[in-house]
């Protein structure tokens, strides 16, 4: 017996309100016995940490495994509704020789909705010839489904797939199981107005006029005679000029959020504070996202860290401004420099999920020189600009949901304001109402070669309710507008991985 999952892909990657659907191959050489087949939406968020080293055992450190099931959905594909009754479970159907084809549609829900005690295969993780189990989590989170996540490996990862199981009678035969992965991109929150002012960061220095050890311009007999017709009024009342300084921003719109694959919308001004008599240069630029992954099993907790550049030049030479420019003056350094350099497409949105989070800062290095552009003989300083960031991931949500939600934005208890005035966060869980899952009329049984039977939702399976987000989004069409590019990087060969992994292992 032969298993395969061939899903319909019309996108590069899923997001929520999509319909994941695709068809069940089933293979029989010789007549077999089945008792059902089944079809499951996953996602998971699995993590592990080793703990610190106990003084008492010092040999030993002890690896801590922590597995969220974020996302469950069930579908039974065969037997057809009409042959599910009674105690249908404990029957046994035969099947035989030839291929059958059973089609089945999942649809994406808003948020993750973790399972309270996962199953022993789901908690097993073997390293070696070790054999480790995950404690039942404790602290869970309701937020929007979180990105597909990888780059940690046997770490940390967030994967989702589909996944068929072919349910035989006798205990002595292995059931049958093909997987198949898909990449999962969230619906951003919905974005704030325009806040008043911009979101900055700022830096000064102060530059010296002369360059320590730099030699003075000897002084001639014409100085001195232009000194000596100056009267002497004039020659007390000079103060000495104050040394060159210089005031550098970083600054984004406030709320500060950028987006994937699109442009950062970023300023940089260098403004002038005081009299200065020699030109200033801008002599190298570096724009960097630094992404914070925390990373947490059970008590475990570990912070990693990501970057990735955006820009990086040097020698650049610009001067900014004269040195007859007014005090106050401000220069525009220019925006030609980072536009069309978008966020690469391996960066996640911010997102946080029970036991991973990810958040990001944006780091903006500023080398400034004064007096010449020529290496060595200019005063040279890099000034550093970091601000926190919010990444989101370009996919807007359906005018027709937030309107939904604007319309039933009563107050919650718990939330103290209503749903259309809350701010962008994750979607947040509201009071819902269960909707029962519509079933299609089945074809007739037995299923003949070919025969395409409807998917069907799995008896006394209780499935976690759906949010207020879900319930009201049970109607509405899947997200048609942009949707840019989203590649999780791919695990290294020979890396540590979860076990299970290599059967989910995407192809190519």
């Amino acid at each position: 017996m032969i298993v395969q999952i061939l899903l319909d892909k019309p996108h590069a990657h899923f997001t929520n309100l999509d319909i994941i659907s695709g068809r069940v191959l089933l293979r029989i050489s010789s007549t077999s016995s089945v008792s059902a087949v089944v079809v499951k939406l996953e996602g998971e968020s699995r993590t592990r940490l080793i703990a610190p080293s106990r003084p008492d055992r010092q040999d030993r450190q002890r690896p801590v495994l922590e597995v969220h099931k974020i996302l469950y959905k069930v579908q039974i594909v065969f037997p057809p509704s009409q042959l599910q009754q009674g105690n249908w479970q404990n029957s046994s159907f035969t099947l035989g020789v030839g291929q059958y084809e059973y089609p089945f549609q999942f649809k994406l829900p808003f948020n993750n909705a973790c399972s309270p005690a996962n199953s022993l295969a789901t908690n097993l993780n073997f390293t070696g010839l070790a054999m480790e189990v995950a404690k039942t989590p404790t602290h869970h989170v309701k937020q929007t489904l979180p990105p597909s996540l990888s780059g940690y490996p046997g770490e940390a990862e967030i994967g989702y797939y589909v996944k068929v199981t072919v349910n035989r009678p006798q205990f002595f035969k292995e059931n049958p199981r093909a997987w198949a992965n898909f990449t999962f991109l969230p619906i951003e929150p919905p974005k704030p107005p325009r806040a008043d002012g911009e979101a900055y960061a700022r830096r000064q220095h102060q530059f010296l006029e002369n360059i320590p050890g730099e030699p003075l311009r000897k002084k001639s007999i014409f100085d001195a005679m232009r000194k000596s017709s100056v009267p002497t009024a004039t020659i007390d009342s000079e103060a000495p000029k104050p040394p060159p300084r210089f005031v550098v921003d970083a600054r984004l719109p406030n709320p500060a959020i950028l987006t994937c694959n699109k442009d950062i919308p970023l300023r940089v001004l260098v403004k002038n504070m005081s009299e200065r008599s020699k030109q200033v240069y801008l002599q190298m630029l570096q724009i960097e996202l630094i992404g914070y992954t925390k990373v947490r099993a059970h008590e475990i907790q570990r912070m990693e860290s990501n970057s990735w550049i955006i820009i990086s030049l040097s020698n650049m030479n610009i001067p900014l401004g004269a040195p007859t420019d007014p005090v106050g003056t401000e220069v525009s350094v220019n925006q030609e420099y980072w536009s069309g350099r978008t966020l690469p497409n391996s960066v996640a949105p911010t997102f946080e999920t029970c036991n991973i989070s990810r958040f990001y800062e944006l780091e903006v290095r500023v080398g400034l020189g004064y007096g010449s552009y020529e290496h060595g003989r200019d005063q040279l300083v890099v000034l550093p600009l970091r601000l926190p960031v919010k990444v989101y991931s370009g996919i807007e949500p359906p005018a027709a949901l937030l309107q939904a939600m604007a319309s039933g934005g009563t107050l919650q208890p718990g939330l103290g304001q209503p749903v259309s005035s809350l701010q962008p966060e994750p979607y947040s869980i509201l009071p819902h109402t269960p909707i029962e899952p519509s079933v299609s009329s089945a074809n007739q049984f037995p299923p003949q070669q070919g025969t395409q039977l409807p998917p069907q939702a799995e008896p006394g399976y209780e499935e976690a309710p759906p949010s207020y987000e879900d319930a009201i989004g049970q109607d509405l069409p899947p997200i048609d507008g942009y949707r840019g590019e989203y590649q999780p990087p791919p695990v290294p060969e020979g890396a540590p991985r979860f076990s299970g992994d290599e059967k989910r292992r995407p192809p190519g």
